[in-house]
């Protein structure tokens, strides 16, 4: 499988609706790690994607909050907040 660059995963992650977003988020609750078929359940929940498709936004969510927890990107805080 080819490797993207960052920049380039997350011009394709835009094609992403909200909703599919949402839809992707429960079902990542719904089916952990252990789950047969994982990606392929998470897929038809999400609908309008492939396994591999909802793998690979599984894969890019993970590099950017470790990114984010290494202290490379700022914490967005809260409005209103003051750090």
């Amino acid at each position: 499988m080819a490797s993207h660059s960052l920049s380039s995963s997350r011009s394709s992650n835009s094609s992403w609706t909200p909703k599919q977003n949402k839809m992707f988020e429960k079902a990542l609750a719904k089916y952990d790690q252990d789950t047969p078929d994982r990606w392929i359940n998470i897929a038809k929940a999400v609908g309008g994607k492939s396994a591999e498709e909802v793998k690979q936004h599984y894969e890019i969510l993970v590099r950017d909050v470790k990114e984010i927890e290494s202290g490379r990107y700022p914490y967005p805080y809260p409005s209103g907040s003051s750090n």
